[in-house]
């Protein structure tokens, strides 16, 4: 009987052990398997996955937080506006056009089940614009300095009515609410973040747009005065530079193939360059995940600017 106990339990225990070995045979398998493909996909499966884990952790970085964007209505500031809101950010959009512009935007906003908040306010108007702004800054924690205005003309034919308007919303009104929403900040103790939107042709001069270049070299040396000023307070201010976006303005300046193609073929990517190139830009520097770039001037341009 006590031979057939221990036969019994050679056999069971011989089973069990063949049993692990055939199992750690199949998965040394699947194992090399595994490693086999991966090595193949590898370069291409970090790669999405750091970005979309980069990407997260941008839009992360604006849930319950509050930003100002002005020029909302159109172009660059609108998609900013849409990509905060679907972000989590409580968004401040202001615009010199309520309908069909910031009506419209905030129809968009609510079916992304966001919140947003839209103004009407004409920028050029220095006091207007001020006590709007003087309401709504203490509760901003990032602002996107977008409106702009361009129009045509030659050098030798550019009047000086032109140049004054173009510099009232191209410069000046950036100090204006900067000035607004930045005291605002320092008050609260706040660090908080500014990005102003300027363009490849603060430093390239492009034809028919003596004030457009001469407004965007201006942004940029204010941009860099902002964040010498304003570093020692936490807050950290950069610029984006794009060249042609198609955008109402783009395409108002850049439609004829004749203009357009010549700017093309500098372009070592070779094309004009689209709004969420932009924004994604704008959303990264005005995130916490910037913790150290600073009073930057950041070229989203294919290349242009390596001539």
């Amino acid at each position: 009987m006590l031979n057939f106990v221990f036969g019994f339990l050679f056999l069971f225990v011989n089973s069990v052990v063949e049993t692990i070995i055939y199992s750690a045979r199949l998965l040394t398998d699947l194992s090399s398997l595994i490693f086999s493909s991966y090595s193949l996909l590898a370069p291409f499966t970090v790669s999405i996955l750091l970005f979309a884990a980069k990407m997260a952790d941008v839009r992360s970085s604006f849930g319950g937080k509050t930003v100002l964007v002005t020029g909302a209505g159109q172009g660059i500031g609108r998609a900013v506006c849409k990509k905060l809101v679907d972000s989590g950010a409580h968004v401040l959009a202001l615009s010199r056009t309520a309908d069909p512009h910031l009506n419209s935007l905030a129809a968009e906003c609510a079916e992304l089940s966001g919140k947003i908040e839209t103004y009407e306010i004409d920028l050029s108007n220095w006091d207007a614009t001020r006590d709007l702004v003087e309401k709504l800054a203490p509760r901003v924690d990032c602002l996107v300095n977008n409106a702009g205005r361009s129009l045509l003309e030659s050098f030798l034919e550019m009047k000086p009515e032109s140049f004054d308007m173009i510099m009232e919303v191209n410069v000046k009104a950036v100090i204006n609410v900067s000035q607004v929403v930045c005291k605002a900040m320092i008050n609260r103790g706040h660090n908080g973040s500014v990005v102003n939107v300027s363009s490849i042709a603060s430093t390239l001069a492009v034809k028919d747009h003596t004030a457009y270049c001469a407004s965007k070299g201006a942004l940029d040396t204010v941009t860099k005065v902002m964040a010498l000023e304003l570093g020692p307070n936490k807050i950290r201010v950069n610029a984006v530079n794009p060249t042609v976006v198609l955008t109402p303005m783009g395409l108002y300046a850049w439609s004829d193939p004749k203009k357009a193609d010549p700017m093309i073929a500098r372009i070592p990517l070779g094309k004009f360059i689209g709004e969420e190139d932009v924004v994604n830009a704008i959303l990264f520097l005005l995130s916490d995940q910037n913790g150290m770039i600073h009073g930057a001037c950041l070229p989203i341009d294919g290349g242009l600017s390596c001539w």
